[in-house]
């Protein structure tokens, strides 16, 4: 069953984030405490271009599979390092569709509302991570590996080992892009 491995959260814009025991989940906000909360964009280059944009990323979940992955390649990554919220076990986040809900621990519900586009600041962990995020597909496509964003439609408090419920939702899936 899918799981949450690990969490974390910055009062501070800064790109790695600080294990916690717990994380308080705000409806329509995000992760209490934590920069990137709030209605709306957070982020400082969106902030720049129109700060009344909805705010899309409130959270960013990776599974920890990937640190697996960068591991085999010789990167020491470790969760929080690459400034997710939530590090997930046991779910392929990157093959949700748009709008999936995540339900996890007793209440909390994140809505999925695309992917995370790796930036260069990741070469700044390790020289040549943010290539080792980015793949290709078959037809020359490319693959962010670098998480997935969403948006809180259900408060409540998670913890590390509390499971995680995927609801797909009726209708088309939209495949996910970069938010």
């Amino acid at each position: 069953m899918p799981a949450i491995l690990a969490l974390h959260r910055s009062p501070v814009h800064e790109f790695s984030k600080q294990s916690e025991n717990e994380l308080h989940l705000i409806a329509g906000l995000g992760v209490e405490g934590d920069a990137h909360a709030g209605e709306t964009v957070k982020h400082r280059s969106r902030v720049a271009r129109d700060p009344s944009q909805p705010n899309l990323r409130q959270m960013h979940l990776i599974h920890a599979e990937l640190f697996d992955e960068l591991r085999g390649q010789g990167f020491d990554i470790t969760p929080g390092l690459l400034g997710e919220n939530v590090t997930t076990q046991g779910l392929d986040l990157l093959a949700l569709p748009r709008g999936a809900l995540l339900h996890m621990g007793d209440e909390a519900v994140v809505e999925v509302t695309g992917l995370r586009n790796p930036c260069t600041q990741l070469d700044g962990i390790a020289p040549g991570l943010m290539r080792a995020v980015l793949g290709r597909d078959a037809n020359g496509n490319p693959i962010r590996k670098c998480g997935i964003m969403g948006v809180v439609r259900a408060g409540g408090t998670i913890r590390a080992g509390d499971t995680i419920r995927v609801e797909i939702p009726e209708g088309a899936r939209e495949p996910l892009g970069v938010v």
